[in-house]
């Protein structure tokens, strides 16, 4: 297989996993969590600016690069790692989220999914064999089978249909994936907020065995608590042996839970979305920097942070960027909030090896100030 999981070791205090994703284009040390770079970037930042805060893998979006450049322009230039001058792992997801997602521009058929495009409406068509046309055009590390994503809340007999509709989907994937010997693809376990269905979309699935799994369907809309209970009952059906990812998930309260329930792999655009509204996280917790208090506020962001923007420029000196429409400020507090969070999982990493997962958590929270897990982040 392509991609392949290695197991460094268990949590004896929470039965978390440290652990290694081997890919063609280097080593994933996990818990890992990616930044989403959806156009072939990962909005404001270099690649090197990414190296430089230690970030080993990215995601980018099928769908949006469907719609530009095209991946038939990506495939010409060498793939995506040469595209975009990117030299470590990558993961594409299927495009179906974003899909489906267009509940009023799509129809759902057993072939696939014909939509209209968000850009300039023209009439599209996404099928299971396409999305791995268009992933192996990328040439990413790890693709993502092609599926359905259920709204949240969803009644039982759809959320059932929906999530066989999604297996035979993963297995014509499998079918018609080209380049199984430098790509790895994913099946993403659906089932909503179903216990029985959720279990039932994991079995089929793993009895595929694909090189690695990820969970679907979650961070939509749900209170966290629903969340972690769907990660108990899923995440052991899952093999040891292969890679878990939780899609969707970049609070740090859910990276932290979702480790400790044995995820191994975590993506959102929170981070860099946020930043752009000039909300920032910090050990303290969130602090918005637009705010008028941080006016002559000559701190850093974060004062334990040592990121390249906490070490070298305040809160006023931001604050001013951002009231001016300045994109350098948007640079420096997506930066920021990435570092953070790739901090936060090397945290994490070192916790388990410590066997301290659970008091990090209880120190972490506290600090952060989340007592409340269903008001996030």
């Amino acid at each position: 297989m392509a991609v392949k999981y290695e197991l460094i070791k268990v949590c004896k205090q929470s039965g978390a996993r440290l652990g290694r994703v081997h890919t063609p284009h280097g080593v994933i040390e996990t818990p890992a969590f990616m930044p989403v770079g959806t156009q072939a970037t990962v909005k404001t930042m270099s690649p090197e600016e990414l190296k430089t805060m230690d970030a080993q893998i990215i995601l980018s979006n099928t769908y949006h690069l469907f719609l530009r450049p095209g991946h038939d322009i990506v495939g010409r230039a060498g793939g995506l790692h040469k595209f975009m001058n990117w030299d470590r792992p990558i993961l594409t997801d299927s495009g179906g989220f974003q899909v489906f997602s267009l509940s009023d521009m799509r129809k759902i058929t057993e072939e696939g999914v014909q939509f209209r495009s968000h850009l300039n409406g023209d009439k599209l068509f996404l099928s299971p064999e396409k999305a791995m046309e268009i992933q192996n055009a990328l040439g990413s590390d790890i693709m993502m089978a092609f599926d359905e994503c259920p709204p949240y809340p969803a009644e039982y007999d759809y959320v059932k249909q929906s999530l066989e509709r999604t297996t035979r989907w993963a297995e014509r994937c499998l079918n018609s994936h080209a380049r199984k010997h430098d790509q790895g693809l994913f099946a993403i376990v659906q089932g909503g907020m179903y216990k029985d269905l959720r279990i039932q979309s994991a079995k089929d699935l793993t009895s595929m065995d694909f090189p690695g799994y990820a969970i679907g369907g979650l961070s939509v809309g749900e209170p966290k608590h629903l969340m972690y209970e769907v990660l108990d009952y899923t995440v052991p059906e899952l093999p040891t042996g292969k890679p878990r990812y939780l899609m969707g998930v970049g609070s740090p309260d859910a990276l932290i839970e979702g480790s400790i329930r044995g995820v191994d792999m975590f993506d959102c655009v929170l981070p860099t979305r946020i930043a752009r509204n000039g909300t920032t996280m910090t050990s303290q917790g969130r602090l918005v920097v637009r705010n008028a208090k941080f006016a002559e506020d000559f701190g850093p962001l974060d004062p334990e942070c040592s990121c390249y923007t906490c070490k070298n420029y305040s809160r006023a000196y931001i604050r001013h960027l951002l009231k001016a429409d300045e994109t350098f400020g948007i640079r420096l507090t997506t930066y920021h909030n990435l570092h953070f969070l790739l901090q936060l999982m090397r945290d994490v990493r070192q916790a388990i090896m410590e066997d301290r997962l659970l008091d990090f958590r209880d120190d972490f929270f506290t600090k952060y100030g989340l007592f409340d897990n269903d008001k996030g982040f």
